[in-house]
């Protein structure tokens, strides 16, 4: 296996030239790059959501508005703690499969990870379903949501989606992951003006979260597919699957890594809205998702950031050009600080108008929670390069212990800030969740990229 990771590249590898030196900057100019194809699609997908935003905050007020943030908050977090992840699985040893020219173990391998993700996405759904009418009460929502809110279960399947994205990261079609970023809110923007129009309220609202959700799924897969009939040209998408956990060394620790890393991170952000509707009522979690929404310009491209990374980064791994990772994962981090600690700044200047111009007078007084969520919004920025440096090099475990203290060990804290600092407290909670984070992952780093990859 080490022998089949040394020879492995991609076309984005093909492009560094021989030196070291030379090869630390290139790798930074390819994650940019790639990045740049992604926050194509997302600065347009921005746009949409502002204007829809306006719409749903205007419309529904900080109550109801914090009704339809719960709602999907809940069908989210049940996703991302059920469903299993494909992506790291399918980037790194599918790779690993088409350089030894073995299309076939190639096609086995996204033929396992697709299965295992489908099958955990359904019951994901079912037991977001089966949920509801227990959770909802809790949350504030009405029968009439709760009714709506049942069916909603289905929004899981937008979080149903690693595998094929994958698949797109090896072919190099970052383009489609970058139009693929505009598909929800082009359906909820197309969606909010129907309801306004109609004189909707919040169920119109919800049902239109629903649709997209849904199209954000399927869109995905249709990408994918287009991924699949370049890389295993010939292969049947039906085909052998079972006992490739067996049969392909280390497969099944790094995905169960990797899917418990992904999960662990996604958990404190999605539970926190939900922590917050619960104890202080759906117009704080109104607030918080609105400051949330405000600081997404730092928020997005923290995901952005470690896609169109760790495809570059693990081709230096496979060269074992270890000091090019290093130089390209420091320089990433920088950079993305760089463009974060101003953004906050802006954010802090202009504070409560910004929400009033957003959501309305219902929102007025939330700036100290939007300084706070933008601070610890750029903190994970700059830590999206060191975590997926650490996965490069083999060591996944390293950013799921960090995932899991952070986003676990110190949940308990969130209650005791809110009864604290009121709404606040989330704000405080955050900034301090990803301080720990981006340290720990720099000391990490720093220690392991220093010797041979796992």
């Amino acid at each position: 296996m080490r022998s089949l990771l040394h020879r492995m590249t991609s076309r984005q590898a093909q492009s560094v030239e021989a030196g070291q030196g030379r090869g630390a900057r290139s790798g930074l100019w390819l994650v940019l790059a790639n990045l740049g194809h992604l926050l194509g699609g997302k600065a347009a997908a921005g746009v949409m959501s502002l204007v829809y935003l306006v719409l749903v905050t205007h419309r529904l007020g900080a109550a109801d508005y914090g009704v339809l943030v719960l709602v999907n908050a809940y069908a989210v977090l049940i996703g991302s703690v059920l469903a299993f992840s494909g992506f790291h699985g399918v980037v790194r040893y599918g790779g690993l499969a088409l350089e030894a020219g073995d299309r076939a173990g190639f096609a086995r391998i996204v033929r396992f990870m697709a299965v295992i993700e489908l099958v955990c996405g359904a019951v994901a759904v079912v037991v977001a379903a089966l949920l509801v009418p227990l959770i909802g009460p809790r949350l504030g929502w009405s029968p009439d949501t709760i009714r709506i809110a049942i069916p909603y279960s289905l929004a899981v399947i937008a979080t149903v989606r690693a595998t094929p994205q994958g698949l797109l990261q090896i072919a190099d079609r970052f383009d489609l992951i970058g139009i693929h970023q505009a598909v929800s809110p082009l359906i909820r923007l197309v969606g909010a003006l129907g309801v306004w129009f109609a004189g909707g309220g919040l169920i119109g609202f919800i049902a239109v979260w629903l649709a997209a959700a849904i199209a954000e799924g399927l869109a995905m897969w249709g990408f994918g597919w287009v991924a699949w009939r370049k890389l295993a040209a010939g292969e049947p998408v039906r085909g052998p699957w079972r006992g490739t956990a067996r049969d392909t060394e280390g497969l099944k620790r790094f995905i169960l890594i990797t899917n418990f890393d992904i999960t662990v991170r996604e958990l404190a952000p999605n539970l926190a809205p939900l922590t917050v509707g619960w104890l202080l009522g759906p117009a704080a979690a109104g607030l918080l998702a609105l400051t949330q929404r405000a600081t997404s310009l730092l928020a997005q491209p923290t995901v952005l950031l470690s896609q169109a990374s760790y495809a570059v980064l693990a081709a230096q791994v496979a060269r074992g050009d270890l000091k090019a990772l290093r130089h390209t994962v420091w320089r990433s981090a920088g950079l993305a600080l760089a463009v974060a600690l101003p953004i906050v700044l802006i954010l802090a200047l202009v504070g409560d108008r910004l929400l009033v111009m957003l959501g309305g007078a219902s929102f007025v007084g939330g700036a100290g929670l939007l300084i706070l969520i933008a601070g610890a919004r750029a903190a994970g920025l700059a830590s999206a390069p060191l975590a997926s440096g650490l996965t490069a090099l083999g060591l996944p475990g390293r950013s799921m212990t960090i995932g899991l203290v952070t986003s676990l060990a110190l949940y308990p804290l969130l209650p005791a800030m809110l009864w604290a600092f009121g709404t606040d407290g989330a704000g405080w909670h955050a900034l301090l969740q990803n301080g720990v984070a981006i340290i720990a992952l720099a000391v990490l780093f720093r220690r392991d990229a220093t010797a041979n990859p796992a």
